[in-house]
């Protein structure tokens, strides 16, 4: 699996730091949808899911968490600790986050509207589409 973080790049001086998001500049795809995780309790995970279309960047603007990814042939965990990084998330790759730290505060920046049917939240349905792509020349086959 390839795994890409992007990096942003940060602005300032001795008054504080600043990155801009934008599209086609650091942001591969047209913002469609910003939403932030943040006040996850100890011991809690998230995600336990993967999406059809959907393309996300992930960052981790305070704290850290940690991602499980996995698309179906290889799992990779990553920290997510650096606000001057975002982690891609292509389609077709379930993802799980966990290890939030009490401060943390997640932005997922998504290349489409909110659209409960591009959801897979079953991990063995997953598996099935992951095998249905790759056997009709979808999900990077």
């Amino acid at each position: 699996m390839h795994i890409k973080l992007i990096p942003l790049q940060t602005h300032g001086d001795e008054r504080g730091a600043l990155i801009s998001l934008e599209e086609g500049k650091n942001i591969p795809f047209s913002i469609k949808r910003v939403y932030y995780l943040f006040k996850t309790k100890e011991g809690v995970r998230r995600g336990f899911h993967a999406h059809k279309v959907l393309k996300q960047i992930v960052v981790a603007v305070r704290g850290s968490c940690r991602f499980l990814l996995d698309d179906g042939c290889e799992k990779v965990d990553i920290l997510l600790d650096n606000p001057a990084q975002g982690l891609l998330i292509e389609s077709f790759i379930w993802r799980e986050m966990y290890e939030f730290t009490e401060d943390c505060v997640l932005m997922v920046l998504a290349d489409q509207i909110y659209d409960e049917s591009d959801y897979i939240r079953n991990y063995e349905v997953f598996l099935e589409n992951i095998g249905s792509a790759k056997n009709t020349g979808g999900a990077d086959a």
